[in-house]
């Protein structure tokens, strides 16, 4: 059994990939060709937003954007604690300081309520200037924007959407991708729409910006190729993966179809017998992950190893928060700050979630996590 089942969606758009994919190979543009562009325009539309700007890869999106408003040293930016690496690794490469905010017990997403109490304690402590927030759409639910929105506009932050795991998920008739100044988004293999390398994405309604991000992306480039208007990156996204984009998307609504109809199988199987994911009401989760949480650590040991014995795969996001990572021991940041990142940390797990899941199978991984719960 798989985690995320890749091959058996391969088989699926097989035949359209590989014609696309031919296509582009024999086009000889090989990067940013005309395939980009026109994904560019479908995932704008997708997204609700005038204007995407494909990169390589979903860091290098983060990246764009903050240089793109200007973050750097001195600067605070705003992360959830309970999020994958790169979120918080951007502030850093910017030469700002990424401040760990704690997560909403039910939804695992940035609490808005702790954010205002971080950006108050950077405040009085001087030597930062609180810039810009990340909310991240973890495990695919969008962020509380409404709130995250009111705290960032009191205190003149930009926000900035994590849409990595989140990009097809809706929060109040908006698509993620389309919150804050603008929004990042991943097109990693595993994420729910995803190509077959590494790609990635940034969507604005600001014309200003994106005509920024857009000469970031390709080392600062003004008027031609060699006029250098500022600093960049090379963070261009290969034609390749552009044309496998677009045979994938051609599938994606029907795939996050599928993606809630597992969830809620799994939901009704574990909720008494586990924490399963909660869903607030006018939002949609496109569910990047199935994540339920235990009631402490050892259970979910006890959990795993019999998944395993029963050829069922699981796996922990996230097993240790940001602001407990080596690499930003520096900061100063001290185990008790995040309790609630904390507690997650010890206690979710994620179940396998691929659009591909029979029926069958996903009965039989809930059956298992009910047993072994009830034996733990």
């Amino acid at each position: 059994m798989e985690f995320i089942d890749l091959k058996q969606q391969y088989r699926r758009v097989q035949d359209q990939v590989e014609q696309r994919v031919l296509r582009a190979m024999r086009s000889g543009q090989y990067i940013m060709g005309d395939e980009v562009f026109t994904l560019e325009r479908r995932l704008a539309d997708f997204a609700g937003v005038k204007h995407c700007i494909c990169c390589s890869n979903g860091t290098d999106a983060l990246s764009i954007a903050l240089m793109a408003l200007g973050i750097g040293e001195g600067d605070a930016v705003f992360v959830p604690s309970f999020t994958f690496f790169a979120t918080a690794e951007v502030a850093a490469l910017r030469g700002a300081t990424p401040v760990f905010v704690d997560i909403d017990p039910d939804t695992y997403n940035i609490d808005a309520a702790d954010l205002r109490r971080k950006i108050d304690r950077a405040t009085q402590a001087g030597g930062l200037t609180p810039r810009a927030v990340i909310p991240v759409d973890l495990f695919g639910l969008p962020a509380d924007y409404d709130a995250v929105e009111a705290v960032a506009q009191e205190y003149g932050l930009f926000v900035v959407e994590d849409a990595a795991q989140g990009f097809g998920g809706v929060y109040h008739g908006k698509r993620g991708g389309s919150f804050g100044a603008c929004a990042a988004a991943s097109f990693f293999p595993a994420k729910p729409l995803g190509c077959y390398g590494d790609g990635g994405a940034v969507f604005t309604d600001d014309d200003a910006l994106a005509e920024t991000m857009r000469s970031i992306r390709v080392h600062g480039k003004g008027s031609g190729k060699y006029d250098n208007v500022r600093i960049g990156l090379n963070a261009r996204l290969d034609t390749v993966q552009a044309a496998v984009l677009h045979c994938k998307l051609d599938i994606f609504e029907d795939e996050i179809v599928s993606r809630h109809r597992i969830a809620q199988m799994y939901t009704r199987m574990l909720r008494d017998v586990v924490i399963t994911p909660k869903v607030p009401q006018g939002c949609e989760s496109v569910y990047a992950q199935y994540t339920i949480r235990l009631k402490d650590h050892q259970t979910r040991e006890h959990v795993m190893r019999e998944l395993k014995a029963r050829g069922i795969p699981s796996f922990v996001y996230y097993p240790k928060p940001m602001h407990l990572q080596s690499a930003f021991r520096s900061y100063g940041c001290q185990a008790g700050e995040c309790p609630v990142s904390e507690l997650a940390s010890d206690t979710v797990l994620s179940l396998p979630m691929h659009p591909y899941l029979t029926e069958e199978e996903t009965a039989f991984i809930a059956q298992a996590v009910r047993r072994a719960v009830l034996d733990a």
